[in-house]
């Protein structure tokens, strides 16, 4: 039998992170969850410990960075979950990879803000880092046995969202129960927004440009409503290999998790008579701006990735609170970007970055949102 796996969850209480616990449950003898972290949800933390045996916990609204940090950097985990929403798990996860501990990365701030700086550090301290998201999950699977200089495209799916086919005139009244009626997946308020703007793919396509050492005009998005296929890579040769299943995220927390293995589980198998008719086509960056926001901003590179990451969630949090129309979302996100002047990437820039960011586009919200 293989030797267990120490993991620790820090946001155990969102949504990957009680999936992630789910997988806990699914294989006993394999996985041990040793620490637990979240943001403020206190009871069902306490639950969460009590039912795993575990002893330390970190709720960060009481107990601070350092205590994350100290959590990430704790000597008997072998891996650390990083599923924490917003930047507060950029600098744990820079512990966890100091000390040498394996990541698995569900948190796209890690990347999208840092991915300049985190991948050599995981070179440097030997850290394997495997990705949970659905559609890295299926890039880094469909490139076991290859090299990055046989990449020739990244090609991630998106469902298109709730708004798929629609014009920008369709849009300008579209209310936040419409946005957040996904048509496959479930997931939080935040990224069910962002997956209807389509920022989701672009935070995506600047994830694997680092996560996958590709230029970003190696990465494309096609639109694929039934996300089936979850990604694609084409090799330098044309041929072009996708992984495919259900959408759900247990699958590739599994194989984070317990990479290189794939044990068997109980999760549902798809079978391709089930959806005969599998659909790809070109997303509308002329209606769904954010695409293009997101590639220039990686283009443009130092801290101007962090800048749109942390201006899109005040912005979409605005948007959940009714503070501003649906097509605001990308022209506040482009105004913060305009405003900003990329510095150097360190920790220490990007925590001001987005600090600086959230500032400015509370600015537009109160200027230009809804009154």
């Amino acid at each position: 039998m293989d030797s267990m796996k120490r993991v620790v969850v820090l946001g155990s209480t969102g949504s990957i992170g009680t999936q992630t616990l789910d997988i806990v449950r699914m294989f006993p003898d394999r996985l041990k969850v040793v620490g637990l972290a979240a943001a403020q949800s206190r009871d069902l933390l306490n639950q969460q410990a009590q039912e795993f045996g575990v002893d330390r916990t970190v709720l960060f609204a009481e107990d601070g960075m350092e205590a994350m940090v100290d959590l990430a950097t704790m000597e008997e985990a072998d891996i650390v979950v990083t599923s924490v929403a917003g930047v507060i798990g950029l600098e744990p996860t820079f512990a966890a990879i100091q000390a040498g501990k394996a990541i698995a990365l569900a948190s796209k701030e890690v990347l999208v803000a840092a991915g300049e700086v985190v991948m050599p550090m995981c070179e440097q301290h030997n850290v394997l880092m495997t990705p949970i998201d659905s559609e890295h999950s299926a890039v880094f699977q469909c490139l076991q046995g290859y090299s990055n200089d046989q990449i020739d495209k990244v090609i991630l799916t998106a469902s298109g969202g709730p708004f798929r086919g629609k014009t920008r005139a369709e849009l300008e009244q579209v209310s936040l129960e419409d946005t957040l009626n996904h048509p496959t997946w479930r997931m939080g308020g935040k990224i069910t927004v962002d997956s209807a703007t389509l920022m989701n793919k672009g935070l995506e396509m600047i994830e694997a440009r680092w996560l996958f050492g590709v230029e970003m005009d190696q990465v494309d998005v096609v639109v694929h409503p039934q996300s089936i296929v979850h990604s694609m890579v084409r090799f330098t040769d044309g041929s072009v290999l996708g992984q495919l299943g259900w959408p759900n995220m247990r699958l590739p927390i599994v194989y984070a998790l317990l990479y290189p293995e794939r044990p068997r589980n109980e999760l549902p198998i798809w079978n391709p008579v089930d959806t005969p008719t599998l659909t790809f086509e070109k997303p509308d960056t002329e209606t769904f701006s954010a695409l293009n926001l997101a590639r220039e901003a990686a283009k443009i590179g130092k801290t101007m990735p962090a800048a749109l990451n942390a201006a899109n969630e005040h912005i979409v949090n605005s948007f959940l609170k009714g503070r501003l129309p649906f097509l605001g979302i990308a022209k506040a996100v482009e105004y913060v970007m305009n405003k900003h002047v990329p510095t150097e990437t360190t920790l220490e820039s990007i925590l001001d970055t987005d600090r600086w960011a959230r500032t400015v586009a509370e600015d537009w919200v109160r200027k230009f949102g809804l009154q």
